[in-house]
Formats: structure tokens, sequence, C-alpha cells
């Protein structure tokens, strides 16, 4: 068990104490010692139980827990609590804007223990009547309680990803004789998913016969379909169909509606035809042929050019790694175990983007940390020549739109990301002062997760995309695509006007281990849905090509 792991099971026990009213200094200790654990530079488990007692921001008491979970996985104090706890309290976690001292004030001097209750506690006003809560937070419970419900069953790619994997695998060796195609929204590399579909030959009373030892409820089923639920979480659909209509049933499941419905306003006469493949669908229009991720809207139903479709940025196009964090901030790893790491991966440089100082509950850098910092990746730079470490910062764009460094600091590094991490809840008008403040700065190269959104957990604060990629067109500034699977942040449907106005994109990992480099992967399968290419990603540039990329934009911006 990892350190990371540990300091989870007591961070989440400081929560519980908390919504159980225990001792407020007991419940901060659990709380400080996870904050301890996470930037420990040893693992925890390699150590003794009186050298985990003797580490500061620990003590005996947390250490005794601690050498608890190491010796059994679990805490006992911790799932007491949790047992004793009704499903709606712990509901109410997930809650944006729910502290724990807010969900025990809830829970125990309003009786209320369902998410049910609460709603109507907000829509009859006594949430607003009690103190420490108000109308503000009340309104924000209410639209998260919305936001919660409207995203219930949904998944991120990245987290149904295996299960289809090893479901098609398992799928394809009990019926090899048949086919079977995943199709829908997973097929079209949605970024949220709700319903897993398939298109199948396999006959009904066969597949139904498996599905049922699979750990799964049929909810619906008919000659044409099987509906079910699988392990009480996900949706599956399987389209049943025969051989000949196969191609043409895997072709109309794929498309979004939009696509669809516009394919048969266009195209009618192509549902009576029998197809071999789906290129031959896109011939009989006299289309090129539109690959799954692009089935979105009906925008490629009208390409008559003889041009393909150009081809899109694929994970091998990305050359460097651009937005990473260390152990100098929050991340996991030092600068030099992430640079060997990608050197063995093939890759050419390393941008280094830890916090800066706003950011202090990451850890974030102050101008000391910056100029030992920059030390470091100078004699790291020497030792692994020609792998180039750049020096960089996720700077935070404050309330009122300045950045957390003057100038001077900023100056300092080879380029600066800009990120909004505090005060999210603002209306439009405050988002893109703060947006544009930062965009307009000369030391800006890239501006980070535009929205601030967390897919199927918060909503981004709203923005006007094309005002701000309009900025960024003017001001030469590159916007990120945020790859990591819970952010995917520009959101794709905005990349088309990004390029239409010759805005560079770049898809970075915002790394916080040399685990998460593998989320380049979930940034190129959205930008493939925008239809970006490698020339205008800037993650894509050799090493050479970002050199010059970087002194022809200082040069631009008189910094030189």
């Amino acid at each position: 068990m990892d350190n990371y792991e540990i300091a989870d099971q007591l961070s989440l026990l400081s929560k519980m104490m908390d919504i159980h009213g225990e001792n407020a200094f007991k419940s901060k200790s659990f709380s400080s010692a996870a904050f301890t654990l996470e930037k420990y530079p040893e693992a925890i488990s390699s150590l003794s139980k009186q050298k985990i007692s003797s580490i500061r921001g620990i003590g005996e008491s947390v250490g005794n827990s601690i050498f608890e979970i190491l010796e059994t996985g679990k805490l006992e104090q911790l799932e007491k609590l949790i047992s004793e706890t009704p499903k709606g309290v712990l509901e109410m976690m997930n809650i944006k804007g729910l502290g724990p001292k807010k969900i025990h004030t809830l829970w125990k001097e309003l009786n209320i223990d369902t998410i049910d209750d609460l709603k109507q506690a907000c829509q009859e006003n006594v949430i607003a009547d009690k103190k420490g809560f108000g109308a503000k937070t009340q309104q924000n419970i209410l639209e998260a309680i919305h936001f919660q419900q409207q995203n219930s069953g949904k998944y991120l790619y990245a987290q149904v990803e295996g299960f289809v994997q090893a479901f098609q695998q398992k799928l394809e060796k009990k019926f090899n004789n048949n086919k079977l195609e995943i199709s829908g929204a997973f097929r079209r590399q949605s970024e949220v998913i709700d319903l897993l579909e398939w298109v199948t030959t396999v006959p009904k009373q066969k597949l139904i016969s498996f599905l049922q030892t699979e750990d799964s409820t049929i909810s619906s089923e008919s000659d044409q379909h099987i509906e079910l639920l699988a392990n009480d979480a996900i949706r599956l659909k399987f389209y049943l169909c025969s051989e000949g209509d196969f191609i043409n049933t895997l072709f109309t499941t794929t498309g979004n509606d939009e696509f669809i419905q516009a394919w048969k306003n266009k195209f009618s006469e192509t549902e009576s035809i029998t197809f071999n493949s789906e290129d031959d669908i896109f011939k009989s229009a006299q289309l090129n042929y539109v690959p799954p991720y692009l089935r979105e809207t009906e925008k490629y139903l009208y390409n008559k050019t003889k041009e393909p479709v150009p081809p899109v940025l694929q994970t091998s196009d990305v050359k460097g790694l651009i937005h990473s964090h260390s152990t100098w901030s929050d991340g996991a790893y030092s600068i030099e175990d992430m640079a060997k790491e990608l050197i063995e991966l093939g890759f050419e440089y390393l941008v280094i983007s830890d916090h800066s100082k706003a950011a202090y509950y990451a850890n974030g850098l102050d101008e000391n940390k910056i100029r030992d910092q920059h030390k470091e990746i100078n004699e790291l730079n020497k030792r692994l020549a020609p792998f180039k470490i750049f020096k960089s910062i996720e700077c935070d764009i404050l309330t009122d739109g300045a950045l957390d460094f003057e100038d001077s600091v900023l100056s300092t590094f080879d380029l600066v990301i800009a990120s909004v991490h505090s005060n999210l809840t603002m209306s439009e008008e405050k988002a893109m002062h703060r947006l544009l403040s930062a965009v307009k700065n000369p030391y800006v190269t890239i501006l980070g997760h535009m929205t601030g959104r967390l897919l199927t957990r918060r909503n981004g604060y709203p923005v006007n995309h094309k005002q701000i990629i309009d900025a960024c067109a003017e001001h030469k500034v590159v916007i990120e695509i945020n790859a990591n699977p819970r952010r995917l942040d520009m959101d794709w449907r905005w990349i088309d006007y990004a390029l239409e106005n010759k805005v560079l994109l770049s898809v970075n990992p915002d790394a916080h281990s040399t685990e998460e480099f593998q989320n380049i992967k979930y940034g190129v399968l959205v930008a493939q849905k925008g239809g970006l290419t490698k020339e205008y990603n800037l993650s894509s540039y050799s090493l050479s090509e970002f050199e010059n990329f970087l002194q022809a934009r200082k040069k631009e911006k008189n910094l030189m």
C-alpha cells in the first residue's frame, strides 16, 4: 500500500469524524498526517512503527492508525464510522460546497439524511435560514444536486475503457463464429458515456444465456435489441441483426443523432442497400470516409471535395510532455525521475510546471523555491542532454485577473501556463475578466484548462469560448487541451473554431505522476473529435521546433 492510499484513508477518517461531531483536534491531526504522508519522500510501508510515529506531523496516536492500515489494509475506526452513517449522508460528501462540518449540521441539527430531504429543505428555504449557510450556499447546493442527478449513471471514457476491452475479448472468445463490434458513444470516443452499445449477429437466446451469467440484469429486450445493467453500474445495449444488415446497423448506431438524421435526410436511398464496409456507404454518397469520432454533426456530410479528411493527431505524434508537476509542488516523482521515464519512452523534452504560491494547498512554489528548482533543472539538463527540461510554472490567475507572480519572476521561465484554481463559482463576466486579463499578459504562453470543469463532478465556470479564442489568436497564446480524463478542457467542440483562427492548441497530460503520462492518450482521442492535426498541436513539435517557437514568441513580444 503506497503513501497516497494510506493518506486517503486518514483524510476520509478526518472527514467522517467531523461529520459525526467528534473531537476537532483529533480530526485535524488525521488530516494533517494525510498531507504529511502525501509529501513524504520515502515509502511509509518500509518504515518501522517507531519511525512512522517519529515523523513530524504524525505522532504516536496517528502512527498506530497508519500501522494498523499497513498490517490489515483497513482502519477499524473508519469502518465503524462509515457503518454508523446513513447512505444519504455519505452521498452528501459528493456535493460541491458541502464540507464535513456543514454535513454534520444538516444531519444532526436539521435531521436531513437523504439527498431528497436536502433538496426539499433548500426549496423550502430551510437551509438559507440556518446560521453558517445563507441563500447563496442554498442555491449552490441546489445546483450541485441537480448536476449530480443529471450525471447519475455517467462515466468517463477512461473509466469504462478497460471494461469494454475485457468484455469485448470475452464476447469474441465465446461467440467466435459471429460478428461483434462496439458501437455508439464509445466508438465515437465520447468523453462521457452512459450507455455501452454493441452490434452483433449472435442469436438472441444464446446471447441472453451468456449475459445472465455475467452479473447483469436484463431490463428490456425485443427482436432488435437487448438492454441490461452490468454490475449494478453501467448500462449495456446489444443491437441484434443478420449478417447482411451488420454494416448498416453498425453505421446507424455509431453516429450521433444529428449526424444520422442528416444522413437519412440527404441519403435515404442507402438504407435499402446492403454494404460490405462503412467505406462503401460513404462512397455510395460520393463522400470521403468519415471516421467514427467525427460522426457527431452534419458538417462532414457536405464535404464534396476530392480531399479526404485530413490526418488527425495521433498519440505517437506527441514529442514533448508539457504541463507536469513534480515533488517540488504536488507531484509524486522528482524531476529527474520524470525525465528519465520520458527518455525511456522516447520523448524529446519535458516542461515542468509546478504550482505557483497561491496554490498553497498544492505546496505551490514561492520565489526562493523557484530559484532552487531552476538550479536543479540546469544541472539535470547538463547530465541528460540531448533531452531537455524546460522551466515553466502553472501560474494561478487570481480573482482580479492578475497573475500570481510579478513580471520579473515570470521572465525567468521558458514558458508560463496560466490557470484558474480558486473562486470557481463566478459569473461569466467575472470569469471572462480573469481569463482575458491573463491572455493579455505577454509572459503567458499557454492558457490552461479553460473552464475548470471536472466531468461528471462539476460544471466549469461560464465562458464565451469565441471571445477567448479570438483573444488567444490576437495575443498568440496557445490553448491547452488538458488531457486529464476528468478535465479534457478546452472542450473539443471548439477546436474547429480555434483552427479557423489559426490558434495553436496543446494536448497536455497535467501529469502529477509518471503513471499519468498516459493521460496524453485521452487528450488525443478528444482532439481527434475536433479534427486537430499534429501541425496545430504544440506538444507535437520536435525539441528544435519547440525551442524555435519559444524564441520567436519572446522576440515577437519583446521579452528577449
